[in-house]
């Protein structure tokens, strides 16, 4: 599903200002109308705290993680397109997601702020950060051995320019859990730092190692190493993945901890989603539970997966439609640098729940 229009952009943005919760203001703020840092810091008033001196005095953090929040946002899209509910941001029913404390919205806390801490990091990177650069690797152990033929002995450096992980896991904590942390003793709190944290190991815990070779004729006398995050999309699946195993959870006697819910349950680890409440079945639309509903929705009529009929159409069936769409056809390349493309019709057939 698309972003929305201009108009509904806008209006998520201030209905969203509205819960104490941190994370309906950033996905609020993935808006292309609010990614300005002073546009940002300037309406959203009830921040405090740390939140309110990286607005004063790191501007440029703000604007990376209105950027990671918009990256969190199309990967949840991308993942729940074949699912009832499709990670829409439609301001009318994606605060109730939020109100809830369910599977869905276990993802978007974690999606969130994983996406905050890959933005983070990918300026400091990339040297669009002051405050931030390249890894320091100089007290590292060295990277383990590359597989393959001619790299046993290799002599090796670190080198080039590995991710600073460390310093958007910090900034993404910092700006995601700074509301949570108010109520330590309050369950919902306490899941919601949870799946925060869930959300920045699927970043954090699965850097991976890059080398490149060096030496005559091809050879590899030495290797430089560095360490690079893994490509969010990597990270989306794993969530989902997660998402899928997520832990149903209630609240201690103590008010401070979290117990599974279910006999002989191994209690979750810190990379693994929770949740205190059943989802509904997004079946049909019901403002109160943030549901749109899947009348109208593209479906595969062959498929038994989430994508199919059956499953989609939530067993009302569904409809074939003929739809003639436009597309670039014919297309070639004119010296210099221009590529011309003809628009060809194409009938295609859609399956639509009804």
């Amino acid at each position: 599903m698309m972003l929305p229009s201009s108009r509904t952009q806008l209006g998520l943005f201030f209905i969203l200002l509205c819960p104490a919760n941190i994370i309906g203001l950033w996905w609020a703020v993935g808006s292309p109308l609010v990614m300005d840092p002073n546009s940002i810091c300037r309406k959203t008033k009830r921040l405090a705290g740390k939140q309110a001196e990286l607005c004063q005095l790191e501007p440029e953090i703000v604007q990376e993680v209105a950027k990671g929040t918009k990256l969190g946002v199309r990967e949840c899209q991308y993942q729940f397109r074949f699912r009832r509910w499709n990670c829409t941001s439609h301001s009318k029913y994606f605060g109730k997601i939020l109100q809830q404390d369910i599977r869905e919205t276990a993802f978007v806390y974690a999606i969130t702020a994983a996406g905050v801490s890959h933005a983070i990091t990918q300026a400091c990177s990339m040297g669009e950060l002051l405050q931030c650069g390249c890894e320091l690797t100089r007290s590292r152990a060295p990277p383990s051995p590359t597989a393959g033929p001619g790299t046993e002995g290799t002599a090796w450096e670190w080198g080039g320019c590995g991710d600073d992980v460390q310093f958007g896991y910090e900034k993404s904590q910092q700006f995601m859990d700074a509301k949570s942390k108010k109520g330590k003793n309050d369950i919902r709190a306490l899941i919601d730092l949870h799946n925060n944290e869930a959300g920045r190991l699927a970043v954090r815990s699965y850097m991976r190692t890059e080398c490149k070779c060096h030496g005559l004729s091809g050879s590899c006398t030495l290797r430089t190493c560095w360490r690079k995050m893994p490509h969010f999309r990597e990270v989306g699946d794993r969530l989902l993945e997660r998402f899928n195993g997520a832990f149903k959870v209630m609240g201690g006697n103590d008010g401070k901890t979290l117990i599974p819910v279910g006999d002989n349950i191994k209690p979750p680890d810190k990379q693994d989603l929770i949740y205190s409440a059943d989802s509904p079945d997004f079946c049909s639309a019901n403002r109160k539970t943030g549901s749109l509903g899947t009348r109208g929705r593209v479906c595969n009529s062959t498929a038994m997966d989430t994508s199919g009929c059956d499953l989609l159409c939530c067993g009302r069936g569904h409809r074939d439609e003929t739809v003639v769409l436009e597309e670039n056809c014919l297309c070639r390349f004119h010296w210099c640098c221009v590529v011309q493309c003809r628009k060809c019709s194409v009938r295609q057939e859609l399956s639509l729940c009804v």
